[in-house]
C-alpha cells in the first residue's frame, strides 16, 4: 500500500527549524501502516530535511555550521543573476538535501532516543511550506478479518 499526504506550515526563513516528528507520527497513525517506510520530500530549492536532537544548543550549533559553510554575506552568482539575495539558501539546501526516508516499525518512525525529524528553511523571507509524506507499507490486520490470500513465503504454489 502507498499513501501520499502533505504537511503544510509557515516559516520565518533564515535557518528556521521546525520539528516535524509529531506531525509525521500522527500521519503514520492515521495511515494505519504498521511496517514499511516513510519518505519525506520538500519541493523547494531553499529548504531541507534531516534528523537532530531538537534542543536549543544543538539547533544553534547546526545553524552556525550552515552560516560557516555557506555565509550569506559573500558573492553568489545566483544573486547576481536574480537579485533576490538567497544564493546562500540554495547552496545550504543543496548541502542538506530535500528528502529523508525512515523505516516504520509497529506504526512508528524508527528514531533514536534524542533524534527528531526536522525541516530547515534557509530562504531570506517567511514562506508557506509543504512537505510531501509518502508512506509505503503494510497496514495492521483488522481484528476478525480473514487472512490475506495469495502465495506466502515458504509455501509452494502451483
Amino acid at each position: 500500500m502507498v499513501q501520499t499526504r502533505q504537511l503544510e506550515f509557515s516559516t520565518r526563513g533564515d535557518c528556521d527549524i521546525h520539528d516535524l516528528t509529531p506531525a509525521v507520527t500522527r500521519t503514520l497513525e492515521e495511515s494505519g501502516v504498521r511496517d514499511g517506510l516513510v519518505c519525506l520530500f520538500t519541493p523547494s530549492s531553499t529548504s531541507g530535511l534531516t534528523t537532530i536532537e531538537f534542543e536549543d544548543g544543538a539547533l544553534e550549533d547546526l545553524r552556525q555550521a550552515f552560516h560557516r559553510l555557506a555565509p550569506a554575506d559573500i558573492e553568489y552568482r545566483h544573486n547576481l543573476r536574480w537579485g533576490d539575495g538567497n544564493g546562500h539558501a540554495h547552496v545550504r539546501a543543496a548541502l542538506l538535501g530535500p528528502s529523508l526516508s525512515l523505516p516504520v516499525v509497529d506504526g512508528q518512525p524508527c528514531l533514536g532516543t534524542w533524534q527528531q525529524i526536522v525541516f530547515i528553511d534557509f530562504d531570506v523571507r517567511p514562506r508557506r511550506r509543504t512537505v510531501i509524506v509518502q508512506i509505503i507499507g503494510e497496514a495492521a490486520p483488522i481484528p476478525g478479518s480473514p487472512p490475506p490470500s495469495g502465495p506466502r513465503r515458504g509455501k509452494k504454489t502451483p
